[in-house]
């Protein structure tokens, strides 16, 4: 049976480039957001996860499931796969990286080698429905 890596994550489009960001000690970019911690529900993650890593608070009244995507890739145990509830939402706050990311960028779909394979699966979708330049 596969190992399931349960994730939510932020997708934050402006000027038709996705919010990415790097942790410390890794080298790839992701889309933020990180692993469900206990019974917590997707809502309670996003908030959580944002605020830990880009020190913005969650909007909770205008968050809108984007879609949920499932993948293996590098890096993974063999039989693991990373199931990613994507969710929008507008924020207070301002964005910047906290203690726990090196590095925050703005990526359009050209840049969506440098991801992993569930986070493409958004690029995808994102550049198929005209968000994504």
């Amino acid at each position: 049976m596969a190992v399931l890596i349960d994730t939510v994550a932020w997708v934050r489009i402006e000027g038709g480039r996705i919010l990415c960001a790097r942790p410390r000690g890794k080298d790839v970019f992701y889309i933020p957001g990180g692993k469900r911690e206990g019974a917590e529900s997707d809502l309670d993650t996003l908030v959580r996860e944002i605020r830990e890593e880009l020190t913005v608070r969650i909007d909770t009244e205008s968050v809108a499931h984007v879609g949920t995507y499932e993948a293996g890739g590098p890096g993974l145990p063999g039989d693991a796969v990373v199931r990613m509830a994507c969710y929008t939402a507008g924020f207070t706050g301002e964005l910047r990286a906290s203690s726990e990311i090196e590095d925050v960028a703005w990526f359009s779909y050209a840049d969506r080698d440098l991801v992993p394979p569930v986070d493409q699966l958004l690029f995808d979708d994102l550049r198929a429905w005209g968000d994504l330049a």
